[in-house]
């Protein structure tokens, strides 16, 4: 009989151990020479596109439960590349993205719910122009790989539309504004294993 419950004890204690280990979560660092905050906006009567190319910060990664999954993301103003240097200097400027002041864009997650194994929401709070709203990105993880350099990678694509008009932008208030309130965002995030 004591045989039996040791038995029974070890058993449960082997499960134990292996839902553990399936529930590791697995943390990044963002490559900022692989990762892109981009963007496109009304200009007139058509659109304009540009990126953020200094992107920096932390992925965890839950593999089998997204949901246990988080990021803490920033982006540099400065960064900001539409390819036509004089347009991004008056872009930086208070009229438009006041970088001087709020040079920082952050996104820290506060939800994350997977949809399917590699698809999901995340929501968190994103801070621009010293405004902070909730936003969710849909998602999708592109993938998990080794590098050339023996490092292990995750991809990550995120896309969402903001509003300019929330985080205090006026650009778009004026009847016929050359400029739109709606902010079409891609994010294409590259990770490096720690």
């Amino acid at each position: 009989m004591k045989n039996s419950i040791a038995k029974l004890g070890l058993i449960a204690g082997l499960f134990s151990l292996s839902s553990l280990a399936m529930a590791e979560v697995d943390h990044y660092e963002i490559d900022n020479k692989h990762s892109f905050a981009n963007f496109s906006i009304r200009h007139v009567v058509a659109k304009t596109s540009g990126t953020f190319s200094d992107v920096t910060g932390k992925l965890s990664i839950d593999k089998d439960n997204l949901a246990n999954s988080s990021v803490d993301a920033k982006i540099n103003v400065l960064s900001i590349n539409t390819s036509n240097a004089k347009r991004d200097e008056h872009i930086k400027k208070e009229e438009y993205l006041n970088a001087g002041k709020f040079g920082e864009i952050h996104f820290v997650s506060t939800k994350v719910v997977g949809t399917t194994a590699s698809q999901g929401n995340v929501t968190g709070k994103l801070t621009i122009n010293g405004v902070t709203k909730e936003v969710t990105f849909p998602f999708a993880v592109l993938g998990f790989g080794k590098d050339p350099w023996g490092g292990l990678r995750t991809g990550i694509e995120a896309k969402t539309i903001i509003r300019a008009s929330d985080f205090g932008y006026t650009w778009a208030a004026k009847a016929g504004a050359p400029v739109g309130d709606d902010i079409e965002v891609t994010l294409l995030i590259e990770g490096v294993k720690k």
